[in-house]
């Protein structure tokens, strides 16, 4: 059986990693041999480029930060997400190459045809079978990551990383960017409003992936009324 590969995108605060985490919940305990993993960070050395990128105090020129988002990815390729699809796992991916077209692309300013090069360069053409996007206001979005942030400060950790922090109008752009690539790829990208409770947002991501992954022979179950796993 074929691999498939499905990332999960959004500006911050919009809620898809605590998503993933649920998802990945419900997949396990179904018996659905998933991956998860996310950008930067998915690797060792990801790791490491991750803290050096989102480091708030870390002044990284924006040329940069476009290659170094590049390497991580090359390596996420080729060392986790191929061999792993090559096995016939599911894999979910906390962002992927959508990311670099909104953040450096738009947010950023970078052409979008040097932004399609690097892409290419990367991920040597591997692109997801199917995105979320989940979409959320500026300014919740902003009241999200800084209750985030003070929540995560209290606990001793690392307060709202770079991009956190940038202004409204970089992560309105940010936005309107993955807006765009939704309209442009309606049958791969599927829009989720992420306005309400997680819950909710649950129920949409499970009405979209089990039947999809039930499809590829991934899960053994066809229903979309699984219980709600949160740990």
């Amino acid at each position: 059986m074929p691999g498939t590969f499905i990332t999960f995108e959004g500006i911050d605060g919009s809620g898809k990693s605590t998503q993933l985490r649920l998802l990945g919940n419900l997949l396990r305990a179904n018996g659905c041999d998933a991956l998860l993993t996310r950008e930067p960070g998915g690797t060792t050395l990801g790791l490491r480029l991750r803290a050096a990128l989102l480091d708030a105090m870390e002044e990284v020129d924006p040329l940069t930060e476009l290659l170094v988002f590049a390497a991580d990815r090359a390596q996420h390729v080729r060392r986790m997400l191929r061999p792993a699809l090559e096995a016939g796992r599911v894999v979910i991916s906390d962002r992927y190459a959508d990311a670099t077209v909104a953040y450096q692309g738009a947010g950023r300013g970078f052409s979008p045809e040097l932004i399609a090069q690097i892409v290419q360069l990367a991920t040597e053409g591997l692109k997801p079978d199917l995105t979320l996007l989940f979409d959320v206001s500026i300014e919740e979005s902003t009241n999200r990551t800084t209750r985030r942030s003070t929540s995560k400060s209290s606990a001793g950790k690392t307060p709202r990383d770079r991009l956190d922090i940038e202004n409204a109008d970089f992560h309105t752009r940010v936005r309107v960017a993955y807006l765009q690539i939704a309209l442009a790829e309606p049958q791969r990208v599927k829009l989720i409003d992420t306005s309400g409770p997680v819950e909710r947002t649950h129920e949409r991501v499970k009405e979209i992936i089990v039947p999809y992954l039930h499809s590829k022979g991934h899960l053994k179950i066809a229903d979309c009324q699984l219980p709600i796993c949160i740990d």
